[in-house]
C-alpha cells in the first residue's frame, strides 16, 4: 500500500468503537533503515487550541488489526497509552 492511499482513513479502536482520528492528522514513526512504519501518533482534539501540552497516543504497528478501504482498526487500551508531548 502506498502512503498516499493511507491519508483519508479513519482510525477506530476495536476495544470501545471510538474514532481516534484520521491518519492524515497523525504522525508516522518510520524506521530510517527499513522504511517500515513503527508506530502511529494520534493527537487528541479535546480541549483548547492554546493548550501547552497536547495529549497524544502512540500506537505501535503491531496493534493494528485491520486496514480496510475506509478505516484502520486498532486494538489499544487508551488509558494506559495516553502521553503528553
Amino acid at each position: 500500500m502506498r502512503l498516499s492511499e493511507f491519508g483519508n482513513k479513519e482510525i477506530v479502536n476495536l476495544n470501545d468503537g471510538k474514532r481516534l482520528g484520521l491518519i492524515e492528522d497523525s504522525d508516522l514513526i518510520i524506521d530510517e533503515n527499513t522504511g517500515k512504519i513503527n508506530s502511529i501518533i494520534v493527537y487528541e482534539s479535546k480541549g483548547s487550541l492554546f493548550r501547552s501540552k497536547p495529549n497524544y497516543v502512540e500506537i505501535p504497528w503491531e496493534y493494528i488489526k485491520k486496514i480496510g478501504n475506509d478505516m484502520i482498526i486498532v486494538e489499544v487500551e487508551l488509558d494506559k497509552m495516553r502521553k503528553f508531548l
